[in-house]
């Protein structure tokens, strides 16, 4: 029989729905079990694409004997770290002070029935190995504690809690304060930790760390400091031609396992690539290197094949594992690339992907890379660069196509409003500046279902699947959703898009704000009562939430000319400030608000007949200009005052700096001498350069 997972919505607890063990999904119901039986509570947090989480069930979850001891001793829940980001955050943080590791999935925690931890780990072995003391020990030795050393285990739960509350920033900071000394020693910070030959940020395991490419590029755009790009771009690329980039199919996975971006964890998570989206478009843009403009294409024309439902929402990962191993849709023998090509396809193909080369994974197979460039493979074999682009692209075709034919790993098909909005933004942003409609129709669809299915006219909901919305949003969705909206008023501007925002702005300042300390809670002021309630500024996987609220908070107050969203936005910083001071690598997301805080963002307000502002986004589209919001507004209705500048018979354009604004300018190159992009490449790209 199911257990109660049965009627849930997330994906992973229903991968567990069927277990022999009598899983709780977290909430009432299961606290009033554990208070009732006088049990303790094994929590375990996962997520569907996690592979140690799919070994544990294998072991553990699914073994009769296991559940019955698990069944016996505990009240068993499971999370979604996903669908209940508040309960993991709150879970991975006692689970370092009580072990002093690092955290990670599965995390599997033991807490007294008043939702307090007093033991916990990550992967536990069903049998002692890797180190790791076997579950069923580890469950028997947890519950005789539990039992016998009550009094200890209240004590420790009082230290704990009192713990977890030091956690929260306090911070005593004005604005007059704030400096960009932060900004110079964040980029020192990432210096130091920068693989030079490889690209990246620290050793294998080998994240993205958008949060510093952003940084490093943002950087380049303030001072012309070139190294500063040159940590970006480097990074970018060699991930590009990694295995962590899907050479045949597009997007990246989640890292890398080893220091040349080669052998991926094999999960796609939508996050990920929402922002690597972005910054991609952004380095093309400086430089116009083609490879990141086909790097942003393959990765759009995955997510709008893979990951967007026919509804329009984004769903949010892929697994790892397919038919019970890590990587087997993706890696290739020999044998199957020469089935799939004729001769002629597999002369460029095998060399370009490395097949020429050792085994890349596991010593048996190959997941593909960018191992010798096009132009190289040619010259060998004495044909054209077109005949060779040609032949290549013909195999990647047909490799994609068969391995299409495969069993696929399995999709996460939740949709999640904080990470639509990291796609919604990042794909309005490629098409503004790639000049793609497809991109930006994607990601009004997208938008248009967070609209209809996740927003009542008031609020937010955090999760959806199978007809079924629910779950209060988290700081994260509405700060996200936020910084969205602001990318796609700049890509394509309607006076209800702004209105919405205006609307999110104040649902952030009423339910998550708080007006004595500063900044945001991660959860609304209505939310359920838990152990902690965080203010989480450093950036993780995904950007700070109040790192992302202040910035775009901060924005929207000189779009709408409403002050106290800029004096809620000042007061977060202020908040982190001394953190920010002590460890300014970790806070990216709050150094983009604080940088300008210092200094205003630049509003280019274009206005006229929409009919002949194409000369003036072409000025503009491929420019990085990171601190600048450019509107063409064309119909000044009902829009705010900052927005409501007088047209003529022909299109003029208003450069505002803060509050300040200069004389209309009546020309395309006007604005773009007024506004001087700073680039390292001589000339704009043209319509060729982004194939």
């Amino acid at each position: 029989m199911p257990n109660k997972l049965s009627q849930e919505t997330s994906p992973y607890l229903l991968q567990h729905a069927d277990n022999p063990v009598d899983w709780y999904p977290w909430g009432e119901e299961a606290l009033r079990a554990a208070r009732e039986t006088g049990k303790p509570i094994l929590l375990s947090v996962g997520y569907s694409a996690c592979h140690w989480c799919h070994v544990m069930a294998h072991e553990s979850f699914e073994d009769p004997e296991v559940a019955k001891v698990m069944n016996d001793l505990f009240v068993n829940v499971k999370v979604d770290r996903e669908e209940r980001p508040d309960i993991d955050q709150i879970y991975q943080a006692a689970q370092q002070m009580l072990t002093q590791r690092a955290g990670g999935w599965p995390l599997t925690m033991f807490l007294t029935a008043d939702q307090v931890p007093f033991f916990g780990g990550t992967y536990f072995p069903k049998e002692a190995r890797y180190g790791l003391p076997g579950f069923v020990d580890v469950m028997r030795r947890v519950r005789a504690f539990h039992d016998g050393q009550r009094a200890d285990i209240e004590a420790q739960n009082g230290e704990l809690v009192a713990a977890l509350a030091r956690t929260q920033p306090r911070g005593a900071a004005h604005a007059s304060d704030f400096s960009d000394r932060p900004l110079r020693e964040a980029i020192a910070f990432h210096e130091g930790t920068f693989d030079h030959e490889r690209g990246g940020f620290g050793q294998a395991p080998k994240f993205p760390h958008p949060d510093a490419i952003e940084a490093c590029l943002r950087h380049f755009a303030r001072t012309g400091d070139e190294g500063a790009l040159a940590m970006a771009t480097t990074t970018l690329a060699r991930m590009a031609g990694g295995g962590v980039f899907d050479q045949l199919g597009g997007g990246f996975a989640r890292y890398s396992t080893d220091n040349d971006w080669a052998i991926p964890h094999f999960e796609k998570m939508l996050y990920d690539n929402g922002q690597l989206v972005r910054l991609y478009a952004d380095a093309w843009a400086l430089t116009g290197e083609p490879l990141f403009a086909r790097t942003v294409e393959e990765t759009a024309a995955w997510v709008m094949r893979e990951m967007q439902s026919p509804e329009g929402g984004y769903y949010s990962s892929l697994d790892a594992d397919s038919e019970g191993e890590e990587g087997r849709f993706y890696v290739w023998t020999r044998e199957e690339v020469h089935a799939a090509l004729t001769p002629e396809e597999s002369a460029v193909a095998i060399p370009h992907y490395g097949l020429d080369r050792r085994p890349n994974f596991e010593g048996r197979a190959w997941n593909p890379v960018v191992a010798t460039p096009l132009a190289d493979i040619a010259a060998r074999l004495a044909i054209g660069g077109d005949e060779a682009a040609m032949r290549l692209a013909s195999a990647r075709a047909k490799l994609l196509a068969a391995r299409g034919r495969r069993v696929r790993p399995g999709r996460d098909d939740k949709i999640l409003t904080s990470w639509n909005a990291l796609m919604i933004g990042g794909m309005a942003h490629a098409a503004r500046v790639l000049g793609r409609d497809d991109w930006l129709a994607s990601a009004r669809s997208a938008l248009d279902f967070v609209r209809d299915t996740m927003w009542d006219g008031e609020r937010l909901l955090a999760t959806h699947k199978d007809g079924k919305t629910h779950l209060n949003a988290y700081l994260d969705d509405y700060a996200f959703l936020l910084a969205a909206l602001l990318e796609v008023v700049q890509s394509d501007f309607r006076s209800a898009d702004l209105a919405w925002a205006e609307a999110l702005g104040d649902a952030l300042l009423e339910s998550f704000h708080d007006p004595a300390g500063g900044g945001f809670f991660f959860t609304s002021h209505d939310h359920e009562r838990l152990i902690q309630r965080p203010k989480p500024g450093h950036d993780n996987a995904t950007p700070s939430g109040n790192g992302v609220a202040a910035w775009a908070l901060n924005r929207l107050a000189f779009l709408s000319g409403e002050m106290r969203f800029r004096d809620a936005a000042e007061g977060t910083v202020a908040l982190f400030w001394p953190a920010i001071e002590r460890a300014p690598g970790g806070f990216g997301s709050l150094l983009a608000a604080l940088e300008e805080m210092i200094s205003p963002p630049t509003t280019v307000i274009v206005n006229g007949p929409p009919a002949a502002f194409g000369p003036w986004r072409e000025a503009l589209r491929h420019d990085y200009l990171p601190s600048t919001l450019v509107v063409f507004v064309g119909d000044t209705a009902g829009i705010p005052p900052p927005l409501a500048k007088p047209a003529g018979p022909s299109v003029n354009a208003w450069v505002c700096e803060g509050v300040k604004c200069l004389a209309p300018l009546a020309e395309p190159g006007q604005l773009r001498e007024t506004l001087k992009p700073l680039k390292i490449r001589g000339s704009a790209p043209t319509r060729n350069r982004s194939a």
